[in-house]
């Protein structure tokens, strides 16, 4: 089943025992994030909250949670969708008739592409009834700057070429037609408000808010750079996305969405934005960001609204990025044959933890597929890319981890890049949009033989090494270390120990990291380091200019003053929803 509107979505999950309707009031701010955090926790179905204190429009939330739900929602498993469109690609190069028969459903999916213009559009059967204030927007962290739209699909033309785009951008909620619009680094909806301000003109945009599912996933795909993603939801779908001209600005926005937005950014004009608890688990520092001035509010008659809370993982964007990847990174092969699949970790925010598989077909090949990967788009803001073979999963950590045991040798297969771009939420390096980037090359070389043997750890850690409480030793391969205090001298002395000298890595980790939940350990291990800062080895030197390192490779990812803080809720707020728990799920 294909939808082209988000309320006939909820209903079918409805139908499937995948929704139900809370009629408990709730409040938007805080209460509903505590709530969702848990509901995804424990796996329970999406929620409707019909009666939100301050607002008589419908809060949706969770609605696309769980990978049940996902393939509810595109009407197949992720995966297949990009495997179809590789597999047509490959049949049909070179063109053959009987190639092009063959894929005539794919073909015929792949037409869906061009949105198709109606009249009468739903989401214009009211104008101007509702402002921002009569909408039940979350405030989702106790320290956040204030109330943040948190599943907008946001559309925007660059005045250069039309050519279009539609993101999903955080927008704090200034007063009730006018809010920010945070854009990170390498956003579509971004480079064409540089162009605007370079012509010295306002940047027309609308905003749906509760697009049909397919939307929704499409506006988080990082497609190629001017690849329109309301034309790629037509794919997504197996239906034509339809559209309708706005009524205030020039654009067309999605005919059967719940609200439009629409609006313009000033050029040069900015306010302060944020903080935001984000994806990575931590708030995001507040800055100042472009200000969405609205000119008109449509909306469907009986209208609801959706929302998602993002946090420390798992949240609802665990299953929307996985999802996403999943729909993607088959399409890799088409441009990098040497990529047999890749696989960003949800629970390190994504950008912080690439794994690829790869045939290895010649001396430093990997190196080179990790470089062109890195100028790739999205992928550019990837933080830490380990490189492994062709039949190691890299969906596997511990796989991966045995790759890195069996075949990492940091002499060779270590490469720092320094003064890169980062993502725009990474705290790490202490300058915004700009950190560090390392590779670990964990593939087979030719003519070197590896030698596996059991490596004994100490059983008096805590006496031998300064301030650890407590360890973990994993595969054989990964030592984490939990300290209360420097974590920096920690490491240091972990590293100068030859008891320790056989390890392959160790990682000094603060006393909020469960060390035994492997979720919560990469977590917190890979939003709490920048390369050049916080990586060192037990031996390093310079040969002529080049760097040298050897030994065991040691990460302090300790949380250090100056990171943004991690988020923690309420107590007040955590003991109201045990209280009324029962009422929200039964």
């Amino acid at each position: 089943m294909s939808f082209t509107d988000f309320q006939s979505f909820i209903n079918e999950l409805e139908k499937q025992g995948e929704l139900i309707r809370v009629t408990e009031p709730v409040d938007p701010e805080l209460e509903v994030t505590e709530i969702a955090i848990r509901a995804v926790k424990q796996e329970s179905p999406a929620l409707v909250f019909e009666n939100v204190i301050g607002s008589n429009v419908p809060l949706v939330i969770n609605s696309m949670a769980s990978m049940k739900r996902l393939e509810i929602a595109i009407g197949r498993p992720p995966e297949e969708l990009g495997e179809e469109i590789l597999s047509f690609v490959q049949d049909v190069n070179p063109p053959k008739i009987s190639s092009f028969w063959k894929n005539k459903k794919t073909l015929w999916r792949l037409l869906k592409i061009r949105p198709k213009k109606v009249r009468g559009a739903i989401v214009q059967q009211e104008e101007n009834k509702y402002d921002l204030s009569q909408i039940p927007v979350l405030k989702c962290w106790p320290e956040d700057g204030g109330r943040f739209i948190t599943l907008p699909l946001v559309i925007s033309k660059d005045p250069n070429d039309n050519t279009m785009n539609m993101g999903m951008y955080r927008m704090q909620v200034y007063d009730s037609l006018t809010t920010g619009m945070h854009m990170q680094i390498q956003k579509g909806g971004g480079f064409h408000y540089q162009n605007a301000e370079k012509l010295n003109k306002p940047l027309d945009m609308a905003v749906a808010v509760g697009g049909d599912p397919s939307l929704i996933l499409a506006s988080i795909m990082p497609l190629p750079e001017g690849l329109d993603e309301v034309a790629f939801s037509g794919i997504v779908r197996g239906i034509r996305t339809p559209i309708t001209k706005a009524k205030t600005v020039d654009l067309n926005v999605p005919a059967n969405a719940e609200f439009i937005f629409e609006g313009r950014l000033q050029p040069r004009v900015r306010k302060l934005e944020g903080p935001f608890g984000d994806h990575f688990g931590h708030y995001s520092q507040a800055d100042d960001h472009p200000v969405f001035e609205i000119t008109s509010i449509t909306s469907r008659k009986n209208p609801v609204y959706p929302a998602t809370v993002v946090g420390k993982p798992p949240q609802e964007d665990k299953f929307l990025g996985d999802a996403a990847q999943l729909a993607l990174t088959p399409l890799i092969k088409i441009i990098r044959k040497d990529v047999v699949d890749m696989w960003a970790y949800y629970e390190a925010g994504f950008h912080n933890l690439l794994v690829v598989s790869v045939d290895n077909r010649y001396e430093q090949e990997p190196l080179k597929t990790a470089l062109g990967l890195l100028g790739e788009g999205q992928l550019s803001l990837t933080k830490t890319l380990i490189l492994v073979d062709h039949d190691v999963n890299p969906k596997n950590y511990k796989e991966v981890l045995q790759s890195i045991r069996l075949n990492f040798n940091p002499q060779s297969g270590f490469h720092l890049l320094s003064k890169t771009a980062a993502d725009t939420l990474d705290f790490t390096s202490g300058t915004i949009n700009r950190g560090s980037k390392m590779i670990l090359d964990a593939t087979t070389r030719k003519n070197v033989e590896n030698k596996v043997s059991a490596i004994p750890i100490p059983g008096n850690l805590n006496e031998i090494i300064p301030d650890v409480y407590s360890h973990r030793f994993i595969s054989n391969t990964l030592l984490v270390l939990q300290t209360k205090n420097n974590g920096r001298n920690t490491l240091i002395s972990a590293l100068e120990n030859p008891l320790l000298s056989k390890i392959k890595l160790i990682v000094v980790v603060s006393n909020d990291v469960d060390i035994h939940d492997d979720e919560n350990l990469i977590w917190g291990i890979f939003t709490r380091f920048d390369a050049v800062r916080d990586v060192m080895f037990s031996d390093s030197k310079f040969v002529n200019i080049a760097p040298v390192y050897s030994g065991v490779m040691g990460i302090d990812a300790t949380w250090k003053e100056g990171y943004q803080k991690p988020l923690v809720m309420s107590e007040d707020i955590i003991k109201k929803v045990d209280k009324n728990w029962h009422l929200y799920t039964k």
